[in-house]
């Protein structure tokens, strides 16, 4: 059993409609009555999260979700560049946009570089089935040993075998619920079938996590592309992701 993370990117809003570096702006009309439409289609989850940006908590409650901010997830930290528009930024800082996108360490604006946000994206993804272990109640009494080797019982799998055996509680579809949707603290209310984690997260963080769950190169970040309100689902776990790339999140499917 594998564990499932369903990456839901936000509606619209006047930042990504001019091509500025998003200062945290609310969604538009037009974004939040489409994230209302897609209510419906959205799928069901054992925790739902979401990142910390306006535009993603406010996604997230007009799709109907009770999420949990996930700090892990808040979008890419673009220093001074922050809400300014592309091509301003172009024009004033050619070298140093060259070099944000040439090279995948680089930080001209003072913030989060690229290799930093994947990293960052990376190790949440990586850990997710931590997340869904300790939601499902399913503590490991072994633990690690301080030396990361492995507790007494562990018999030498270590950290792999540990984190193998928690994606595949944490995947598990277990979960019940009487009339659909989330608590207030993003589990699922009683009798509702779960489907592991889903989180609204900026579309940087869903490229990033695709980026580290396929171990591309970190240039093949540029070269990925998401629409508002797409879902990207990664299944498996750490070192063995699989990617369902960018379903439009419409009234008319359901998961």
């Amino acid at each position: 059993m594998t564990v499932r993370v369903t990456l839901v990117s936000p509606a619209l809003n006047a930042a990504l409609r001019e091509a500025h570096f998003d200062g945290d702006a609310p969604l538009d009309r037009a974004g939040e009555r489409a994230a209302r439409a897609a209510a419906s289609a959205v799928p069901r989850a054992g925790l739902v999260l979401n990142g910390l940006s306006l535009r993603c908590r406010e996604t997230a409650a007009a799709l109907g979700l009770a999420a949990r901010p996930e700090p892990a997830l808040t979008g890419w930290d673009l220093g001074r560049w922050s809400g300014r528009r592309l091509d301003e930024v172009g024009a004033a800082e050619p070298a140093a946009v060259a070099a944000w996108v040439g090279d995948p360490s680089a930080a001209p604006h003072g913030g989060e570089s690229l290799r930093e946000l994947v990293e960052r994206v990376g190790g949440w993804l990586d850990g997710a089935c931590g997340e869904g272990r300790a939601e499902h109640g399913t503590g490991d009494p072994g633990g690690d040993g301080a030396d990361g080797r492995g507790g007494a019982g562990d018999q030498g799998e270590g950290r792999s075998g540990d984190r193998d055996r928690a994606c595949d509680r944490a995947g598990s579809e277990d979960g019940r619920a009487d009339d659909g949707g989330t608590t207030a603290a993003g589990r699922p209310k009683a009798g509702r079938r779960t489907a592991g984690v889903l989180a609204v997260v900026e579309p940087a963080v869903v490229r990033a996590a695709v980026v580290h769950g396929l171990a591309l190169p970190l240039e093949a970040f540029w070269r990925l592309d998401v629409a508002p309100l797409a879902l990207t689902e990664l299944s498996g776990r750490p070192g063995r992701w699989n990617v369902r790339l960018g379903r439009p999140l419409t009234a008319s499917q359901r998961l």
